[in-house]
């Protein structure tokens, strides 16, 4: 089944096409980082507005990469929520107006839900059990699952998600929008062992997070050390980052041993850290679990998630209605 898979949920417009929901035929991107860089963060309707603009050419462009036409695809899968109302509904109508036009079974898929599945498309899928951690701009969690669908939430940020954090230390360095990247190009030129921040574990047997306390105190470092960001920047970015990297190891470790579970997985766009990954892999190793991390182009916001997840929904026979709308928080 060749699945064409939509994702418009904030500031990405994607399209990918999956084959029986392992096998990526095209995957395309257009991103608008540029868009919202002045601006220091995405602006909802500048990034509606963009999807609007994109969305057909996209679609165009994924068929074309994957040498098909929209009569070889079997069924639509796109993003429902959670994400912003004004950009899911770009893509969640472009994709319900096709498959009617097509007369194609159609799915609204959960984006937390699809990049979960994500650890799923590495060359050697996990398969489940898996205790999972997805950690990305706005969502900060783990989840026992035991199969696609099935997932148990185990713990989740209490404020700030950790991408949210890079963001906003990002902003008080001066490195721009957005700042997961900005902070880890930063944070290799620095030592973590100068500036050393305040874990933020709230207790070590929670798997919740808190992630605003540490983005206070990078505040408060940077306001009582003049000239910090001028002569200590590489250090405060290193420090910051090894704090954060710490504590979401530590968590999803935790929840492994909790769960009795022998592998663990990092999806989301905080996954594509590569001080992350690597300190995940140590302490897993460590510990003689097996890590599962998607690839680098399926960390971030991208439809081959979407559809490769829609899949399992469109094989059962499990389809949307024509009145199903979007939703801008995760329903659990």
């Amino acid at each position: 089944m060749n699945v064409l898979g939509i994702e418009s949920s904030c500031d990405e417009t994607a399209a990918a096409v999956v084959a029986d929901g392992r096998r990526i035929l095209a995957s395309v991107v257009a991103s608008q980082v540029t868009l919202h860089r002045p601006y220091g963060g995405v602006v909802p309707e500048l990034a509606s507005r963009s999807h609007i603009e994109a969305v057909a050419p996209v679609v165009d462009q994924a068929l074309a990469e994957a040498g098909l036409a929209l009569a070889d695809i079997h069924g639509v899968s796109v993003t429902q929520g959670p994400g912003l109302v004004g950009c899911l509904l770009v893509g969640f109508c472009f994709a319900k107006a096709l498959a009617f036009a097509r007369g194609l079974p159609w799915v609204g898929v959960d984006h937390l839900s699809a990049h979960l599945y994500s650890a799923q498309m590495t060359a050697a899928p996990p398969g489940f059990p898996l205790v999972a951690l997805l950690a990305s701009g706005g969502h900060t969690a783990i989840y026992f699952l035991t199969s696609p669908e099935h997932q148990e939430l185990l713990g989740q940020t209490r404020d700030d998600a950790a991408g949210e954090a890079y963001d906003k230390v990002a902003k008080m360095l001066g490195l721009g929008y957005p700042g997961g990247a900005a902070i880890e190009r930063l944070a290799a030129q620095g030592d973590a062992q100068r500036i050393v921040f305040t874990r933020p574990y709230l207790d070590k047997d929670s798997l919740d997070f808190s992630f605003s306390g540490l983005k206070t105190a990078v505040y408060r470092y940077i306001q009582t050390h003049p000239h910090a960001v001028e002569k200590s920047a590489a250090d405060i970015a290193a420090g910051f980052q090894a704090a954060v990297a710490e504590v979401l190891i530590h968590k999803l470790l935790r929840a492994a041993e909790v769960k009795a579970c022998p592998q663990v997985a990092l999806v989301g766009g905080v996954a594509a850290n590569g001080g992350l990954r690597r300190g995940l892999n140590q302490a897993a190793e460590a510990k003689g679990l097996r890590v599962f991390i998607p690839p680098l182009t399926l960390c971030g916001d991208n439809a081959a998630m979407v559809a490769a997840f829609g899949y399992h929904a469109l094989e059962a026979g499990r389809v949307s209605p024509m009145d199903a709308d979007v939703y801008s928080r995760h329903r659990g």
